[in-house]
């Protein structure tokens, strides 16, 4: 971090009313606070909590950046290239070099010129993969900046702790303030941020609410952990990731939308149907260790050893599943085939995403990659 310019709080500010003036500046800085003595601050309203104009942080470009990508190597069926998924796969120990090379060999930039909305993994304030690693998270956000970001907001609802806790206890605030990123605590928006999304088709009752800026973003990005989910989910991967996106309860009203998830039958097909709400741009999985029992915040941790990226959840969801089996998991992650998993089979009836493990492409740089990825599509073919 020696070569990146950090912006003191001083530049930060006068950046701010640069760009958006006092109107902006002052619930920002209220928002990304970190040394708040209350835990819940009044809610933002519409306008400063949705559209935020914040320049990124003048950073260094990453060593990965300047680099030319590998000659990817590609484990690939015999379907057509519009038909599949791509999914980068680098088998790696650092969190920070698996996020750029896998972002690097999957090849996309849909982020240039795009204010992103950003979604990471802090249900709770526990260390990977139990939350969010902050390798990761800042190696994403430098990654996005590098590739043209105009800004970037990270917005989370924890379901195991205060969400602003959360983020003090993970130096999310003071990575904000250094990198110059948004931080929304879902909680705290007003009720009129939120629309209630409700289908006859869906298994919930009055439908779910999720914020109106997950509506209205142009560009979603996503990182998740590879987990198990001992709460009914079975495992917690980017599909369950977007839970973090819905309201347990919306200000004003008393409903208890994650009291009805946690409680149904119909568990896993909810959480795939939280997912219509929105299409990711990019996906990144931190897979370097992953519990393989227990979860989301604790549980049996294993050396994993590998970072994903890609777009589509149900690919995503399905090479992670198929890499718990590597390692040994649960009855419910190990039981039948992959795609008969009801959190995917329910995505896949949706439309969510490739419907075959045939069409998962996986896109590595290296020969040990390759040779993890071989290993992988085994247990996903069975």
């Amino acid at each position: 971090m020696k070569d990146r310019q950090i912006m003191n709080r001083r530049e930060f500010c006068r950046r701010l009313a640069e760009v958006g003036g006092i109107a902006v500046l002052t619930p920002l800085i209220k928002a990304c606070a970190p040394d708040e003595t209350t835990p819940t601050a009044p809610a933002p309203t519409a306008t400063t909590a949705l559209y935020p104009i914040i320049p990124m942080a003048t950073v260094a470009p990453s060593p990965m950046a300047t680099e030319a990508p590998p000659s990817p190597m590609v484990t690939a069926s015999p379907i057509e290239a519009s038909q599949r998924a791509r999914i980068a796969l680098v088998k790696t120990g650092d969190r920070a070099e698996g996020v750029r090379r896998a972002l690097d060999l999957l090849g996309l930039n849909p982020v240039r010129g795009q204010r992103v909305l950003l979604k990471p993994n802090f249900n709770s304030a526990d260390p990977a993969p139990g939350s969010t690693h902050p390798d990761v998270l800042r190696a994403l956000i430098v990654k996005l900046s590098d590739m043209g970001a105009r800004g970037v907001t990270v917005a989370e609802r924890s379901g195991m702790g205060n969400t602003r806790a959360v983020m003090r206890q993970k130096d999310v605030l003071d990575l904000a303030r250094e990198l110059g990123f948004t931080v929304i605590v879902l909680d705290e928006l007003a009720e009129q941020d939120w629309v209630v999304r409700q289908s006859k088709d869906y298994h919930w009752s009055r439908g779910y609410a999720v914020p109106r800026m997950l509506l209205d973003a142009g560009c979603v990005v996503q990182t998740c952990n590879l987990k198990t989910h001992r709460y009914g989910g079975h495992f917690t991967l980017s599909l369950k990731n977007s839970v973090g996106f819905a309201a347990r309860t919306v200000r004003g009203g008393g409903y208890d939308y994650m009291s009805e998830l946690h409680s149904s039958p119909y568990q896993r097909q909810m959480i795939a149907e939280i997912n219509t709400a929105y299409a990711p741009a990019l996906i990144v999985m931190d897979g370097v260790e992953a519990f393989v029992n227990g979860g989301p915040d604790r549980g049996k941790k294993v050396q994993a050893q590998v970072v994903l990226a890609g777009t589509d959840r149900v690919a995503m969801d399905a090479l992670g599943v198929a890499i718990l089996r590597l390692f040994g998991t649960t009855r419910e992650v190990s039981h039948g085939k992959i795609f008969d998993q009801e959190q995917i089979a329910r995505a896949v009836e949706l439309g969510l995403g490739v419907d075959s493990p045939a069409k998962i492409e996986m896109v590595t740089g290296d020969a040990d990659s390759e040779a993890y990825a071989g290993k992988i599509r085994e247990v996903l073919m069975l």
